[in-house]
């Protein structure tokens, strides 16, 4: 867990238990994915374990099969959206890599063409 915030005050740990509400577009048994508030592309979801880990780094370490599950989890959304021409996989770990939800989360974007660097 994070210094940061632990998951009794952690904004994703309150949408995965439902008392935020959130517009969840996929679940599984460990992931919840759901639209990001301030997309950066047409198609921007998050997607996020539902046990609370800091950052991608820590889920790797803590739950390996459930940061595998992230990425089936992206795979599927990113057929529900019909992003077939392509798409973006992004964790930002650490504040350095503007995390600003101390919750591993996956961004998935898509829906206009990427640039490279990416920023």
């Amino acid at each position: 867990m994070s210094a940061e915030t632990g998951p009794e005050d952690c904004l994703f740990c309150k949408i995965v238990s439902g008392d935020i509400d959130a517009d969840v577009v996929h679940e599984t048994a460990t992931t919840v994915a759901f639209r990001d508030r301030n997309p950066q592309a047409p198609t921007h979801v998050l997607v996020i374990p539902r046990s609370h880990y800091a950052n991608a780094a820590d889920l790797a370490v803590g739950e390996p099969e459930t940061a595998a599950h992230l990425f089936d989890a992206a795979r599927a959304i990113a057929e529900q959206e019909g992003l077939g021409e392509g798409y973006r996989l992004v964790f930002n770990t650490g504040a350095a890599a503007h995390q600003t939800v101390f919750h591993a989360h996956m961004h998935v974007l898509g829906g206009r063409a990427m640039t490279w660097p990416p920023g």
